[in-house]
């Protein structure tokens, strides 16, 4: 919504400047979006005057000018028709920015002659379209004056309109709450009534009152339509409106001065006596809906959902309701006789129409809103007084049909409210003052009513619906900067703090794996039927009734599918080595017990070629990140057991595995995915992931809320001993490393693998798997025959697991 600053003063008496009005407004709850002041952007042109004009030496278009400037004389070249001598026109200083041409004027030669400047026409300004030349001036000008001034240049506030506030809709309602904020005094002008000369020619039949429930025109015939007057296309050209005809401009004028759309019809093109309402209409022969050209000459289809104004006893359409006319009886200078239209529609069914047919007029957006029904009758009569100035003519009686909405009911208040819900202590007269100049009704309640009046919302605010209303209403105009400023009563933090175990680990998580390079996905919840049928799921209970898209129409049972359409993205954008990670639901069925919470990692790895190889094999790098994760979210790692071949569809035989805490326990599934299904899911690189299912993972035993201890350091030298054991190429060195750091707790530090062999010197269907041991002396130095010791309890706990020591 725009309006420009003389607009306003025309219905409130002010001295606040634009900047004051766009502040008292913000503080009134009225978004300003942006004060669009043009009169700054025309600040450094001025009047000049050509005292001479020659032809320039080296082209024919151009000519060489002394021209009288603000400036004293200067030299500019010129290449307008008009330029000639004695002529008083714009002058542009080196440095100025001419708005329509986009650029700044540097001093520079054209064809050998040096432009001191420029001299603008009106398009170049941006004060009109289009132009033929230089602008011309009348010659009493004096030399120096400011452009600015000449063309009524003034200040513009745009500012957003909230749904619930319709009035502000119009210059009238911004006036109104300005008035109440003290910003300045309301002007109340009495819409005369222009009385009927004749019996309308003209009926209206409703077939339609839940669409539009009723209806006010008047005929004026004898009209003269033509150009509007210069106040009237000033004061629309500055909002940003074309300026049409007088007939048309006046409905747009009453459109933004007093939020009451109108429409006029040209009384020569209507078709019979009679203008009927209705809802659009289908043909019985061929099942096509009607079809109508609007104003905007596009062509639209209406259903029966659709409001229609109809001619020729209702069979043509001429209209759609509330949101636009129709191409057929629109007015144009050969008008002489027209119908003035002022109803009222239902908001629900013009937004409908908006958003079905792609319209949104000045009309319809008002309509939506909801436009005050009382204003139908004074509409009518504004309009007619401003046509009947403008053009002329006679009008006829009025003609009212239908029963407007019902007006807001009174409902009880106490203005100890006000403090109650704000803490503003409000003298109650200040307070009915507000509510007065507002609009609002107050009066005493009846006698033994435990509040204290009766308060009667205007037509115009049927927002407003009960007393928590009344006191937003006070403390905006109030301000809500005379809010008393009251700190909030300490809150105690709780004793375990703010995170229960579950989101501590979550978190822990979280910075793990961001930590470790991994990238957070956030995705839905949901995944395609189809998609989650390869993951296990799929099941119809887990099919959406309403999904937000067609391709996200079930509950996910798994989070890999995400991550992976979120990597095969990135690669078809040019981002392919992606690592990303998750940590959300997962659905099993349709009850809250078959809900999960699992930590999903995953990563593409596409490593730039390079002749010294691709380094560390990414299948191994997941199972180091894998092991990091589970350690800092406390989970037993030692405890764990390696599983090979029991993994499900979407993983890759022989290259995957689980960990799980015996076999009713499976916490983790890892490794490489199937290529089915990432070619199922338009991923063309292998990938490699991890699911941690974080329900299963046990708490950690004995944690308490106190503080670490101080680190337990040896003060001896670790030292190392390998060893080789050759097993069935089946048995997972996991079971090894476990079987050996069990043989001694106290002194075994660490178990690593460094090496698998198979080949010449061990048996087919066998491995030689190498075991590192750390050996860490807690008391003293380890003896020979300690050490011996320990290595055969290396061994004989290995050999338990059916591996035997390579000789």
């Amino acid at each position: 919504m725009k309006f420009t600053l003389s607009w306003l003063k025309d219905h409130l008496e002010t001295e606040a400047d634009v900047h004051q009005i766009a502040e008292a407004m913000t503080m009134a709850g009225l978004e300003v979006e942006e004060v669009l002041d043009p009169a700054a952007k025309l600040a450094p042109f001025t009047v000049a005057r050509i005292v001479s004009a020659e032809r320039h030496p080296n082209a024919d278009r151009l000519q060489v000018c002394q021209v009288e400037t603000v400036d004293g004389m200067k030299e500019i070249v010129c290449g307008a028709p008009n330029a000639r001598a004695g002529l008083t026109t714009i002058y542009a200083p080196i440095g100025a920015y001419v708005p329509g041409l986009g650029v700044t004027l540097v001093e520079k030669p054209v064809r050998g002659v040096v432009s001191n400047g420029m001299l603008c026409s009106a398009s170049e300004l941006e004060l009109a379209d289009e132009s033929d030349g230089i602008q011309e001036l009348p010659p009493e000008i004096p030399v120096g004056t400011p452009v600015a001034g000449l063309f009524g240049a003034e200040p513009v506030i745009d500012f957003e309109v909230t749904p619930n506030r319709p009035d502000w809709l119009g210059v009238t309602g911004i006036a109104r709450d300005l008035a109440a904020a003290s910003v300045g005094k309301l002007k109340h002008f009495d819409i005369a009534v222009v009385r009927g000369a004749f019996p309308s020619p003209i009926s209206v039949r409703l077939e339609a009152p839940e669409m539009c429930p009723v209806f006010a025109g008047r005929v004026i015939r004898g009209v003269k339509n033509g150009p509007s007057p210069a106040w009237l296309q000033k004061r629309l050209t500055a909002i940003g409106l074309r300026s049409i005809n007088r007939l048309v401009d006046v409905t747009n004028l009453i459109t933004y001065d007093r939020a009451r759309p109108l429409h006029v019809y040209d009384l020569a093109k209507l078709s019979g006596t009679e203008i009927v309402v209705r809802a659009g209409q289908v043909s019985a022969e061929t099942g096509e809906p009607e079809h109508l050209i609007a104003l905007d000459g596009k062509t639209y289809a209406v259903s029966p959902a659709d409001c229609v104004i109809a001619d020729a006893g209702g069979e043509r359409p001429i209209g759609l309701g509330g949101v636009m006319g129709g191409e057929s009886t629109g007015c144009d200078d050969d008008t002489t006789d027209v119908f003035l239209e002022s109803a009222w529609f239902d908001p629900l069914v013009i937004a409908q129409m908006g958003r079905t047919l792609g319209i949104h007029s000045d009309a319809q957006y008002r309509f939506a809103r909801g436009v005050d029904p009382v204003s139908l009758t004074p509409g009518v009569e504004l309009g007619t007084r401003l046509i009947l100035d403008l053009c002329g003519g006679e009008p006829s009686d009025i003609v009212f049909v239908g029963e407007p909405p019902a007006n807001p009911a009174p409902f009880a208040f106490d203005p100890a409210h006000v403090k109650r819900l704000t803490g503003m202590d409000l003298a109650d007269d200040r307070i009915g003052t507000i509510l007065g100049q507002l609009g609002f009704l107050v009066q005493a309640a009846p006698a033994g009513q435990a509040e204290s009046w009766v308060v009667t919302p205007p037509s115009w605010r049927r927002d407003v619906e009960g007393p928590a209303d009344l006191v937003e209403e006070v403390a905006r105009i109030e301000g809500f900067d005379s809010l008393p400023d009251v700190a909030l009563p300490p809150v105690a933090v709780p004793a375990g703090g703010v995170l229960n175990p579950r989101q501590a680990r979550v978190r822990t998580a979280r910075r793990a794996l961001a930590s470790l390079g991994y990238a957070e996905a956030v995705t839905w919840s949901f995944t395609k039927q189809s998609t989650a049928v390869l993951f296990g799921g799929g099941d119809d209970r887990l099919v959406l009734e309403n999904p937000i898209a067609a391709d996200l129409d079930c509950m996910r049972p798994s989070v890999l599918p995400n991550l992976i359409q979120a990597a095969a993205r990135n690669a078809a954008r040019g981002f392919p080595d992606a690592a990303l990670f998750e940590i959300g639901p997962i659905y099993l069925g349709d009850g809250p017990k078959d809900q999960r919470t699992v930590i999903a990692g995953l990563i593409a790895p596409h490593a730039a070629r390079h002749w010294e190889g691709t380094g560390e094999t990414p299948l191994f790098a997941l199972k180091g990140d894998l092991n990091a994760v589970l350690e800092e979210i406390g989970a037993p790692v030692a405890s764990l057991q390696l599983v090979q071949g029991q993994n499900r569809d979407w993983w890759h035989p022989g290259r995957s595995a689980r960990l799980q805490l015996g076999p009713k326990n499976v916490m983790v599934e890892f490794g490489e995915l199937h290529p089915r299904i990432l070619k199922a899911l338009d991923a063309d690189c292998p990938m490699v992931a991890f699911e941690i299912v974080l329900d299963n993972v046990p708490e950690p035993r004995g944690k308490s809320g106190k503080a670490r201890g101080s680190a337990d350091l040896s003060a001896f030298m670790p030292l190392t001993r390998d060893f080789a054991f050759v097993v069935e190429d089946a048995k997972p060195a996991g079971d090894l490393v476990r079987a050996a750091g069990g043989a001694d707790k106290a002194l075994i530090a660490d178990v690593r693998v460094f090496d698998v062999y198979r080949g010449k010197g061990v048996e087919d269907g066998f491995k030689s798997v190498a075991l590192e041991v750390v050996l860490q002396p807690r008391d003293a130095t380890l003896t020979d025959a300690e050490i011996e010791a320990l290595t055969a309890k290396v061994v004989a706990a290995v050999e338990k697991q059916g591996g035997k020591l390579r000789a």
